[in-house]
């Protein structure tokens, strides 16, 4: 059980969020877009 807390202790997991957070924004933007223009809504 010792190597998985080494394996996990080793992760930059702020350099994991802020990237998730940075892909989350950008693919949010034209899902955004993408649903309104199905919907056939007004940008």
């Amino acid at each position: 059980m010792g190597f998985i807390t080494d394996i996990l202790g080793g992760v930059n997991w702020e350099a994991i969020v802020q990237l998730a957070m940075i892909a989350a924004i950008m693919i949010s933007g034209p899902v955004v877009i993408f649903l309104l223009a199905a919907q056939g809504g007004d940008l």
